[in-house]
């Protein structure tokens, strides 16, 4: 073999390895970790804005449909999309809970996979409520919680945690939730936020819950 025919071999064997170096890192969807500077700062407590590693979601207490204490052991090892919603919400919510839904269907048989939302107004969202609420939406009790609880304690987890609500007045008053549902990993570290009313983010979702699990 010449030099010269030496040299193109030697070529092409380095763009064929850059080819393939190439299709593997498109392949390999790598999802990012969300810290609280990542999120608008409406959204985030005064203190935790420009916070920029280490973020995980914090212990919580909270009660479900059921009437059962739902804490973070209920999730652990567990992978889990969380949202904020109301039962008298006539707007996003019934869609945010339609499309939480399809992606329970969606992993259905997984049990590595839950669900989480939390009322906004838990002072009128009791258990009665939320009982009814569940069994009108499909909720499966063993993957998907649906919430109430102490009001400040979930404004705290809705504004340290989650990053999923906007303060309106003072810390006494009502605050808005977002249409965000919030993935979350087994380590609790938030890996991807989603429109739960968007049909493409819903898609998204999904195709992210596998890759986290891979």
């Amino acid at each position: 073999m010449t030099v010269n025919k030496k040299l193109v071999f030697v070529l092409n064997l380095a763009l064929l390895c850059i080819g393939l170096l190439s299709c593997n890192t498109k392949e390999k969807k790598i999802l990012p970790i969300y810290n609280p500077a990542d999120f608008k700062s409406e959204l985030v407590d005064k203190k935790l804005r420009g916070k920029t590693e280490n973020h995980t979601v914090a212990d919580f207490n909270l009660t479900n449909q059921n009437g059962q204490v739902i804490t973070q052991e209920n999730y652990k090892d567990k992978i889990y999309v969380t949202d904020f919603f109301f039962t008298t919400c006539g707007t996003i919510c019934p869609i945010m809970t339609d499309n939480m839904g399809k992606i329970q269907e969606e992993f259905i048989d997984d049990d590595e996979i839950m669900f989480l939302s939390l009322s906004v107004l838990p002072e009128t969202d009791n258990v009665t409520i939320l009982k009814e609420y569940a069994k009108a939406k499909g909720v499966i009790d063993k993957k998907w919680n649906i919430t109430t609880g102490d009001k400040n304690h979930i404004y705290k987890l809705a504004r340290q945690s989650y990053f999923a609500v906007v303060k309106q007045g003072d810390e006494q008053q009502d605050f808005i939730h977002t249409p965000n549902f919030i993935l979350i990993d087994k380590k609790k570290q938030i890996r991807g936020i989603y429109d739960g009313t968007n049909d493409e983010d819903i898609k998204r979702i999904i195709e992210d819950i596998h890759i986290l699990k891979n």
